[in-house]
Formats: C-alpha cells, structure tokens, sequence
C-alpha cells in the first residue's frame, strides 16, 4: 500500500554527505575496477562471499559431519590445525583478537603475579582497543618505545619498570608491517627472559612473516610464550582468531573464553573460511611477499619519473605483503585522484584510505595479493604516471 493511501506523506530523504557520497564512489569504484593489487574478500558482496566459501568446504572438511555446537567439530578440527600449524601444544578459537589477547595476558598475569604489560605505543591494544586491557582485563600496559620500529634488546633490558608479560606485535602495522630481523627478535626475547618476563607475539599477520626472517612458522612461533593469530587479515577468513600455546594455558583460555561471552553457538562458517585460508591463502602469502617488494620499487620509480617532489616507501623493501606510501598531498586530494582513476580507466591503484600525517602530507597501506601478482613493473609505473597526472599542481 502507498504511502499516498494510507494518508502518509512520503518525506524527502535527507542529501547525502559529502563523506557519504565519497564512501559510495569509492564503493562502486573498487567493484567496476578491473585491475586491483588487491581483490580483498570483506569487500566483496554477501553472494561472492558465500559463493567462495561453498567452493573451497568441501575440501577442507567432511560436510557430512554434524555442525558444530559450542566450540566441537569443525571448531575442534580447526583448532587441531593451528596447533599444527604453528607447532604448539594446543591452540583455541576465539571469535575476535581483542578477546584472545586478553585472556592470554591475564592468565600470564596470574602466573608470573604481575598485571603489567610491556607494549610498543603504536601497538593495537593501545592504539585501537578503548584501553580493553585496562579497563576489561584489569591489566596495566608500560611502553617500551614509541619509535617506528620493534623494541630493541637493550630497550627491555634498560626499561626502569618491572613488567611479567612482553608483547611483540609482529609485523607492526602502525609502524608500516615492520619486522625485527631474525637476530634481533632473538635478542628481544631473551632480554625479556632476563627480566623474568613471559613473550607473547600478538601474531595477527604473523602468517607472512617467513619470508622476512627466512624461517618456517613453528621456528617462529616456539619463540614466544604464547602466539595470538587471525584469520580474516591474511588469509581471507569471515573473522576469528586463534591462542596458540603450551595445553595448560589453552586450557585454561578456554574457561576465559567462556566467561567472556565466546562460547558461540556455532560458528561453523567462520571456521570453515579459516580452514579454507588455511589452505588456499596460507601457501600463496610468501609469493604476495616477493612480489611487493616488486610493486613497491615500482612505485618508488614511478613517483620519481613523475617528478613528485617527495615520496617515500616504507619499508624501503617491504617486510610483508602490505607497506605504505607517503605523499606531499591532502587526504582528500589523493582519494578524488585515486577514484576517478578507477572510475575512468578501471585502474584502482591505491584503493584505501589515504590519513594525515601533517600538513600537506598523507599515508596509505598498499596491499598486494593475487590480483597483484598480474602487474609488471611497467604496468605499476604506468598506473602511477596516470595518477600523479590527476593530482593537484600537475599538468
């Protein structure tokens, strides 16, 4: 019925903003967009979404088993595989991140009788989280640095606070997806044993860190104490996370998990998709590795053949697939040229967000995944030439 017969007025949608009007070109704009350095699946519709997952399924577990229901079956087989994986005792499925890494830390508080944490200050707990740890989990975070790299060896030894737990973020996302080299995370970690301290690697993208350090994830992860992992950051899952670690603090993880409301239902969709990323993203991340080392140095040619004044890359070669790129432009200057580059060519080069890091100077992270791994270096400086050609005091 309308609204016209029910005696209602049909009121005027409101305009949309102009942020609102950004959001959906660039929406469209990465949809129609037939060349991308990275196809990334939460930015894909409901349909492709659940397309992908009902093609990988059935080859990662046996559909005819029953579903899971708080935590068993698929859950348990995924939890198997992490283990695994990373070549610990145990490991367990938490819905989020934020959940895991608390209740890792306070178990460790409860064993080593310190609630402090010592962190990076770009670290995500501190930057992203509203203080979770403090005022959820009772814990009280110390910062070891706030420089744009990893905590150094002599940092932890010199640090004047007593603290029981270390947490390493590794790569450091804020800082740029930065990794320590393999000999100075051995130092950190041994520094931290010094202090008595336990090592707890917050290892969201942890996945893609074999090729920077030249050594297999178990290697990797048997360093720390404990190891914190997600699934929908690197390896396309629909969201979770993983606590992976000796069985007695899994275990105990787990009655945590509980009490803070992660007993699920069921989320046999969410461990399916990690199963599958497991087993289709997980072997590709190191080629994603090589190849933005690739596009990264095309980029640096490419600012420097388009006579942008100043840009930087950063790392200079890239310790993951992910980095940033820094330009002497508005936010706003670089999205309008990056959308209407893509609305115009089909050419998405830099489809995030672009931040402020002062006046007249913006950042962006560049991801590359399979989609990538089509560009040439000539294709990356062609797309870059086309896009400084649509900023700002360029002809």
């Amino acid at each position: 019925m309308s609204d016209t017969a029910t005696g209602q007025e049909e009121q005027p949608k409101e305009p949309l903003s102009a942020e609102d009007r950004m959001r959906e070109r660039r929406s469209a704009a990465y949809r129609g967009a037939t060349r991308v350095l990275a196809r990334m699946g939460m930015r894909a519709s409901l349909r492709e979404r659940l397309a992908r997952l009902q093609e990988a399924a059935p080859e990662v577990y046996d559909l005819d088993e029953p579903s899971d229901v708080y935590g068993n079956g698929v859950v348990e087989a995924l939890e198997r595989r992490v283990a695994t994986v990373l070549g610990t005792e145990a490991a367990a499925f938490f819905p989020t991140g934020t959940m895991a890494q608390q209740v890792a830390l306070r178990c460790w508080a409860a064993r080593t009788g310190s609630p402090t944490v010592a962190v990076h200050a770009l670290a995500h707990p501190e930057v992203h989280e509203r203080n979770a740890f403090r005022e959820v989990a009772g814990l009280r975070t110390v910062r070891v640095t706030g420089e744009p790299r990893l905590p150094t060896a002599q940092e932890i030894r010199d640090f004047p606070e007593p603290f029981g737990a270390l947490m390493l973020e590794l790569p450091l996302r804020d800082a740029g997806f930065v990794l320590p080299s393999w000999e100075e995370l051995t130092e950190v970690v041994e520094a931290a044993r010094e202090r008595d301290a336990v090592v707890h690697f917050d290892g969201a993208r942890l996945w893609e860190s074999t090729v920077h350090f030249g050594r297999p994830l178990p290697e990797i992860a048997d360093l720390a104490d404990s190891v914190y992992v997600s699934f929908y950051k690197s390896l396309e899952g629909f969201g979770g996370a993983a606590l992976a670690g000796p069985k007695p603090l899994v275990e105990e993880a787990k009655t945590w998990r509980h009490r803070y409301g992660g007993m699920v239902f069921q989320q046999f969709p969410t461990a399916l998709s990690a199963l599958a990323g497991l087993d289709r993203e997980l072997p590709r991340l190191p080629d994603y590795v090589r190849h933005a080392r690739v596009v990264a140095a095309a980029l640096r040619d490419g600012f420097t053949e388009a006579g942008v004044p100043w840009s930087r890359i950063h790392p200079e070669e890239p310790h993951t697939h992910q980095f940033q790129v820094w330009l002497p432009y508005a936010p706003d200057a670089l999205v309008e040229a990056a959308v209407r580059q893509a609305e115009e060519t089909g050419t998405y080069l830099f489809s995030g967000f672009w931040d402020p890091k002062g006046p007249g100077l913006s950042t962006t992270e560049v991801t590359v995944t399979a989609e990538g791994l089509k560009w040439t270096p000539e294709d990356v400086k062609a797309a870059v030439a086309d896009f400084v050609g649509r900023l700002p005091g360029t002809p």
